[in-house]
């Protein structure tokens, strides 16, 4: 698993696969004030980026990968 569900964070590592994104939702659905820490998340399978979006929750942390970090930026209304 690509996703590690911390007590008020959760942190993508690597390439976060559309198969987290279930375990994504019953989290941020238990944490609605949960913070994403997204600085070593080299891909987002799309799955996990719509549950990001629906959830409207905070980002902690923007990826090191400046391609992705602008693209998610966009997606999530972040700038």
């Amino acid at each position: 698993m690509s996703i590690t569900f911390k007590k008020n964070c959760v942190v993508f590592c690597d390439m976060a696969e559309g198969e987290d994104a279930e375990s994504l939702l019953e989290w941020l659905q238990k944490h609605p004030k949960g913070k994403i820490d997204l600085s070593e998340c080299s891909h987002l399978h799309p799955a996990n980026l719509q549950v990001l979006m629906a959830a409207k929750c905070s980002i902690f942390a923007r990826p090191k990968d400046e391609l992705l970090a602008a693209w998610l930026d966009t997606a999530l209304k972040t700038v």
